[in-house]
């Protein structure tokens, strides 16, 4: 079966994470500088099966967009148009940033490792892909 690929995407790094291939357990994957992103996606696909990618999308508590929804909407274009044959899903990625920085925490992580922000970036696609499952366990994406 192939994986699901999520992207927590920023302007300078970009987190992302995979499922092992029975899609049961998201796993942090890498933190790639995200203007090297698309070429290392490429890679990625070529040697693994990716069946959808999930991409956070950044909204405020109000639902409007944040300073970063657009460039996001960008992304997910030039995504549809490199991998038209892998259907991209945006994800509310509301408090995804505070729910990693919990978990590492819980998990014992040290605060020099917090501190490293690609860290943080690697964990937030975990949340991230973790909750499209959980979402797709009530509504199916099939």
């Amino acid at each position: 079966m192939p994986r699901l690929l999520a992207i927590d995407y920023g302007s300078k790094r970009t987190g992302l994470a995979v499922t092992d291939p029975l899609q049961i357990i998201a796993t942090a994957l890498e933190t790639v500088r995200t203007h090297l992103l698309l070429d290392y996606l490429k890679k990625y696909v070529e040697r693994e099966a990716v069946e959808a990618i999930v991409i956070g999308m950044p909204r405020r508590l109000d639902s409007s967009d944040t300073h970063n929804t657009q460039a996001v909407r960008t992304f997910i274009k030039k995504l549809e148009s490199t991998f038209p044959d892998i259907p991209v899903y945006p994800h509310d990625e509301r408090f995804t940033s505070s729910i990693a920085l919990q978990a590492m925490i819980t998990g014992g992580s040290k605060k020099s490792e917090r501190r490293e922000k690609g860290n943080l970036d690697k964990v937030s696609a975990v949340v991230i892909l973790q909750s499209f499952m959980e979402s797709q366990r009530l509504n199916p994406m099939r």
